[in-house]
């Protein structure tokens, strides 16, 4: 009798974890090839590929003193944020390092800092971001690094007692994390984190993946978005280097 119900209890396990792998691989958001083929062309870029990661850095400027981990929404490819961080790159000499998670879930990602921090080890100085749900776990793994930068995203974990630069951006017609998500875990940033609401801005305006189910309707165009989240970028550059 006890054997039979462990063996269901062991199938029911195995069932749920092929459940959620094959979800993972379902539905996954591409990158639009317009965008990300323009960084791949940028001869201010430097693009490299692994297992872990999508690395950007600064082919122009010299060595990187700072780098950014950024984390994915969940089940968008790594890809489709290269365009929105480039300017870290090309205007600020930033390496960014934007992750591959496991199983495209950055939540589900157990792995420290230091996985991605290793694929430049020349750099000193760490921030760590992320987009939706990998803006949770940016938030997660903040206290090991040196700064934070949201998009569209808010912290589960409480940070507002850490000395940590942080910088949250979101959007007026996100209908995922909304104006009043963001408003409602503000107390678990640090006190003095700067807060951007970009009027106009959508959930899927962060990246460049096209459209997501549930999200509000942007009225700010790619050009527009891309100039908002570059002066926020560089805003926060200038502050906290």
């Amino acid at each position: 009798m006890l054997l039979g119900l462990l063996t269901a209890a062991l199938v029911l396990v195995l069932v749920a974890v092929v459940g959620v792998i094959a979800w993972s691989r379902t539905g996954v958001m591409t990158a639009e090839p317009g965008p990300w083929g323009d960084v791949v062309e940028d001869p201010r870029v430097t693009v490299a590929d692994s297992e872990t990661a999508l690395i950007l850095q600064p082919s122009e400027t010299g060595p990187a003193e700072t780098g950014l981990v950024f984390y994915p929404g969940g089940k968008v490819e790594p890809e489709a944020y290269a365009a929105r961080l480039s300017p870290l790159v090309t205007e600020h000499g930033v390496t960014v390092v934007i992750a591959r998670p496991t199983l495209n879930l950055a939540l589900l990602d157990r792995r420290g800092l230091d996985t991605f921090t290793a694929s430049a080890p020349e750099i000193g100085t760490w921030w760590v971001g992320g987009h939706s749900l990998g803006g949770v776990r940016a938030c997660q793994v903040a206290p090991d690094a040196d700064g934070l930068v949201l998009f569209a995203a808010y912290c589960a974990n409480d940070l507002s007692t850490q000395d940590l630069p942080a910088l949250s951006l979101s959007g007026s017609e996100d209908a995922l994390s909304t104006p009043e998500d963001i408003a409602e875990h503000r107390g678990n940033l640090p006190e003095a984190a700067t807060m951007l609401e970009i009027d106009g801005a959508n959930h899927a305006g962060f990246g460049d993946y096209g459209a997501q189910r549930g999200d509000g309707t942007a009225s700010l165009g790619d050009e527009e978005m891309d100039g908002e989240v570059a002066a926020a970028l560089s805003e926060f550059v200038a502050q906290h280097t």
